[in-house]
């Protein structure tokens, strides 16, 4: 297949094109000038530079699947509403009428499980049908792009996949997070200041979530105007807890992970678990 990719350099998307490229996709990978994939890639795939606004009809109209990565406002610092939503509705959704125009067969498009917001302290495991009730400028944001595509495809007639991905951890990921800033401390030898670790998550590796989504380019059961929604977790949650402390032990560290140092966020959801349908295995 040939697959137009956003977001190819972010953590996800560096992920994605390792197994695309290895599993032999012709891949147009779209990128800001001298942005750089998070891992090392073996493989390249064709780089083009520039903004998701600037017109790639002569590029799309060779691809098959356009998968949609890119997004504004994960960094949760960054709160510039109107950026956010200019990035992750309007711009995105520029691109994928040029897609659809250019004779694209289908959209895959990531979401986040933040869309569901407050629904979490509703559901024991959150299906796809629950109401997104965002809590911040980038879940509103990714909410408002997964109603715009959903209604886009019913129109338009198209192909489209939706996943949301929950509690992504691994490789690449920014040094802020949980999983870097557990593994940072362990091989240094130091303590770890947390919360009491409480909240329960569904904790995916994002070499899984990457086959997910390569997954949903090359399935055959998409039809047309219908999108599919789906959660993307491995069915297992466990506490915040639970998981450093796995970590903590298998990297072998000689400091203390030190629980309740440090508050819950305001607005923290304490079980954050999705309905997983999908039990694919790869």
């Amino acid at each position: 297949m040939k697959l137009f990719v956003t977001g190819g350099t972010g953590f996800i998307g560096s992920h994605f094109l390792m197994v695309a490229l290895q599993a032999g996709h012709e891949i147009y990978a779209l990128r800001q000038a001298s942005s750089q994939p998070r891992l090392l890639l073996p493989l390249q795939p064709t780089w083009l530079e520039g903004k998701l606004t600037d017109n790639w009809s002569h590029t799309l109209d060779k691809c098959d699947a356009l998968v949609h990565l890119a997004a504004a406002g994960v960094d949760p610092v960054f709160s510039d509403w109107q950026t956010i939503f200019s990035v992750n509705v309007s711009q995105s959704l520029g691109l994928w009428l040029q897609a659809k125009q250019a004779g694209v067969k289908r959209l895959v498009v990531c979401g986040s499980c933040s869309e569901y917001g407050y629904s979490g302290e509703q559901y024991d495991f959150i299906p796809t049908t629950a109401p997104l009730q965002p809590t911040n400028a980038y879940a509103a944001s990714k909410a408002s792009a997964s109603l715009a595509v959903i209604g886009f495809s019913v129109q338009m007639g198209w192909e489209v996949v939706l996943l949301r991905p929950f509690h992504v951890y691994g490789e690449g990921e920014a040094d802020y997070r949980l999983w870097p800033s557990l593994r940072s401390a362990a091989l240094a030898g130091e303590d770890f200041p947390m919360t009491a670790g409480e909240q329960v998550r569904d904790f995916m590796p994002v070499e899984q979530v990457a086959k997910h989504f390569l997954w949903a380019c090359e399935r055959s059961d998409i039809q047309p105007g219908k999108s599919m929604i789906e959660n993307l977790g491995t069915g297992n949650p466990q506490t915040v807890r639970q998981f450093a402390e796995f970590w903590w032990s298998h990297w072998h560290a000689t400091g203390q992970l030190l629980f309740g140092k440090i508050p819950y966020r305001a607005n923290e959801v304490m079980r954050y678990v999705p309905l997983v349908v999908s039990k694919k295995t790869f």
